[in-house]
């Protein structure tokens, strides 16, 4: 019997062995697998896309994710060739709110926005962000009214690197004018021109015509334009039609296409966040192609993140951002999806790309 247990013993000691050797070698090549950021071209740009960032400020433990992305931008901008940075919007949870009740934040308001303007602060005068709007980041907890605390924390004289490219600004629902409703004029390193256009979240009829007007200026002929706005896409790639809140003037995905994007000539990329679903990425994205009156291809894009990591009371989104590498050819833009959170340890490196078919492929531009 004891020399039973013995073998036993020593079974049971061999198959821990292989199993721990097994783990470590599949972690070894896993680990090897991981290949940093760069660029297929050398003399491609990149555009950065940051999703909503709610989940990170409203709890200050999630705050330091924000922090190493934005950090993280910062210090990639030469080595992937970064020329513009954009952010989904949704900037903080509640716009303004005193007490916060500890389920859905641990951060006033202030503390939100002062946390947010903080850390893309960091890329202030380095190269330009151009920041949407969401329904968060007006009334108290979700757009009640269209008062905004956005134009305190994020004024045009902010970033510099943004000042520089300026072109326009219509005033917000308070009668000011701010970079809520902004575009910005930008030659990409291939010599393409591009305006960078954000809209208010559910923009009002007086900012849709503003920007028609602006779209169709003739000096704007021959830019490729590309329209941020927060909610837009769902996660079917179908525009939003309609959603339930207080507001009476307001423009959803599908109208803003129907009077804005669709009757336009230059109108080229629409870039949205807003939707998501407890841990599952697929909810959070959408893709859709359709043509222009100009007979120009308009690629839109939905991406989130901020129920990644455990849900609407999780780490934030994992820390996930996407590259857009816009090849030198002038057409192709490549995207992937990656999160400098996974990547800064060796044990969750391999994590630190989402290579599913829907957080990478690549589309081109007419």
């Amino acid at each position: 019997m004891l020399d039973h247990f013995v073998g036993m013993k020593k079974n049971y000691n061999y198959l821990v062995i292989a199993f721990l050797v097994a783990v470590t070698l599949q972690t070894a090549q896993a680990q090897k697998k991981y290949e940093a950021p760069k660029l297929s071209n050398p003399n491609s740009w990149s555009l950065i896309l940051v999703p909503d960032t709610q989940n990170y400020v409203k709890y200050q433990r999630n705050q330091g994710t924000l922090d190493l992305m934005t950090a993280w931008i910062s210090e990639n901008i030469d080595s992937l060739n970064i020329k513009m940075v954009l952010c989904t919007g949704d900037l903080v949870e509640q716009n303004d709110m005193i007490v916060p009740d500890g389920k859905n934040g641990n951060q006033t308001s202030r503390e939100q926005w002062l946390a947010v303007s903080r850390m893309f602060g960091r890329l202030d005068g380095q190269v330009p962000y151009v920041l949407a709007a969401g329904n968060h980041d007006y009334g108290y907890k979700a757009i009640e009214h269209r008062g905004s605390n956005y134009n305190t924390y994020f004024p045009a004289h902010k970033n510099q690197a943004n000042y520089k490219l300026l072109s326009a600004a219509a005033k917000n629902a308070g009668g000011h004018p701010s970079l809520e409703n902004s575009a910005f004029d930008f030659t990409a390193p291939d010599g393409r021109k591009f305006l960078f256009m954000t809209l208010e979240f559910a923009p009002r009829d007086t900012i849709v015509q503003w920007a028609k007007g602006v779209v169709d200026d003739k000096k704007y002929k021959e830019h490729t334009v590309a329209v941020l706005t927060h909610s837009y896409l769902n996660a079917k790639n179908q525009r939003i039609e309609k959603e339930n809140y207080s507001i009476k003037d307001a423009n959803y995905g599908e109208a803003v296409w129907q009077k804005l994007v669709e009757p336009s000539k230059n109108i080229q990329l629409v870039f949205s966040g807003h939707i998501g679903g407890a841990d599952n990425f697929k909810a959070h994205v959408g893709f859709k192609e359709d043509k222009n009156k100009g007979g120009k291809k308009v690629s839109q894009m939905a991406f989130n993140a901020q129920a990644m990591g455990g849900g609407w009371q999780g780490n934030g989104g994992d820390g996930w951002l996407r590259i857009l590498e816009f090849l030198p050819d002038g057409k192709t833009v490549q995207v992937h999806t990656f999160s400098p959170l996974f990547a800064a340890s060796p044990a969750t490196k391999h994590l630190a790309w989402s290579t599913e078919t829907f957080n990478d492929f690549s589309f081109s531009l007419d």
